[in-house]
């Protein structure tokens, strides 16, 4: 209790570098799976895509991220067997921050696209079990965890099959493609619109102090759809193609419609990641604030400190900047051959995927929620469409990724532990 009072503001201001450094590399390894696909169809260019991310990033993160954060925070570990060492919570939160991090670092300089989810969630779990007791950690909550990482995956890669099925029967296999893609794709924008609008709305805005009730909010997201689903059909009409052109040219026309399409879907993917995925940096941080700051006590639910969301959405924002570009590749153009219509499908899945476990508070990893959608995509075409080796390697990356969390955590915990002299 000594050392919380004693070192309280260096403690703090430890956790906020390790928790900027940890949304640093949420940005440059994770926001792929928001941009890979526009950047892998052509939708978008890189640095389209940088600019696109930072701003629906930052928003996702800052206006709906604090329902997820609650899970990360509380979740994983039992707090009562730290009520009488609070500092050994602390040290091992921190800890967590900087071995997740350096991970992140180390995958996104090789390119390779693995869970934040996963690394945060194996930090905290290693630091407690060894650094405390196994008896410690709530398995029977990583064991929920761990299934959503196989369900997610599932669901995603189902709804992508469909919604991809459903534009080429509607679209890509009728007489006139290029009018029917005038026709229906207004609709599947208005949808990525409601879907978006309405997350910010139940889970979002009450950050920012703005409280509706359900018809209210349901009404608002209906009314951003029409919006959205009439800019587009504007934007679509505008579009000048020769209707003598053969078919080919049509697809291709059609492809040019869907690309429109991606952008929007690019900025919804950014938002759901930014909301999910920013609870794995300051889930940590927001735990160390908040029992430093009570002087030891571990309350059973913490105010969101208000500094706490925007160091989390600056971090990502500023990793996806410096060092986002590699892991985009990966993610864009190994897995499958995307086009934009391809790529709309996987994204417009993953995000709704990402959507609804934010708003439940289940910490999913968008790494596999966003395969599982690519794999959907390819598999509606048939198995020789994917690019299985790369598959492989990303699921190994994805196995390697706990352990080394957990390792990297051990070590640092008893590091700082031994600094702080406890």
């Amino acid at each position: 209790m000594d050392i919380l009072s004693t070192y309280s503001m260096t403690l703090i201001v430890l956790a906020a570098v390790f928790g900027l450094f940890m949304a640093w590399g949420i940005g440059a390894n994770d926001v792929a799976n928001a941009m890979g696909t526009s950047v892998g169809s052509k939708a978008l260019t890189i640095k389209q895509a940088i600019i696109v991310a930072m701003i629906f990033e930052f928003a996702g993160a800052y206006l709906a991220g604090g329902e997820v954060t609650s899970t990360i925070r509380k979740g994983i570990i039992e707090s009562a067997y730290f009520v009488d060492t609070p500092e050994l919570l602390v040290f091992g939160m921190i800890g967590s921050l900087l071995a997740a991090g350096t991970w992140l670092l180390i995958a996104s300089w090789a390119g390779w696209p693995v869970s934040t989810t996963h690394s945060i969630i194996g930090a905290i779990v290693g630091f407690s079990a060894v650094g405390v007791g196994v008896e410690s950690v709530n398995w029977s909550s990583v064991v929920g965890i761990i299934g959503s990482w196989v369900i997610t995956p599932m669901i995603a890669g189902i709804i992508a099959y469909f919604v991809f099925l459903s534009a080429q029967k509607l679209i890509f296999d009728s007489e006139n493609p290029l009018n029917m893609a005038k026709r229906y794709v207004p609709f599947y924008m208005a949808l990525t619109g409601f879907m978006i609008s309405l997350v910010t709305i139940k889970k979002g805005l009450k950050h920012v102090g703005i409280e509706l009730t359900s018809f209210e909010g349901y009404s608002l997201a209906i009314g951003i759809a029409v919006v959205v689903g009439v800019l587009g059909k504007i934007l679509i009409s505008r579009l000048k193609f020769d209707p003598a052109a053969d078919k080919n040219m049509h697809y291709t026309n059609v492809e040019k419609v869907f690309a429109i399409l991606m952008i929007v879907t690019a900025c919804a993917m950014a938002f759901a990641h930014g909301s999910n995925d920013v609870a794995n940096a300051i889930g940590p941080l927001a735990a160390v604030v908040s029992v430093v700051e009570s002087g030891g006590e571990i309350a059973s639910k913490a105010k969101l400190a208000w500094w706490v969301l925007p160091v989390g959405a600056f971090g990502i924002v500023l990793g996806l900047a410096m060092l986002g570009r590699r892991v985009i590749a990966t993610i864009g153009k190994g897995i499958t051959h995307l086009t934009p219509s391809r790529g709309f499908a996987a994204e417009l899945a993953a995000a709704t995927t990402v959507v609804i476990a934010s708003g439940t508070g289940l910490p999913i990893s968008t790494t596999q929620t966003l395969v599982g959608a690519v794999l959907g995509v390819g598999m509606a075409r048939g198995i020789a469409a994917l690019n299985l080796g790369v598959v492989r390697n990303i699921v190994v990356s994805w196995v390697v990724t706990l352990p080394a969390g957990a390792i990297m955590s051990i070590i640092f915990f008893f590091i700082i532990k031994a600094a702080f002299g406890a």
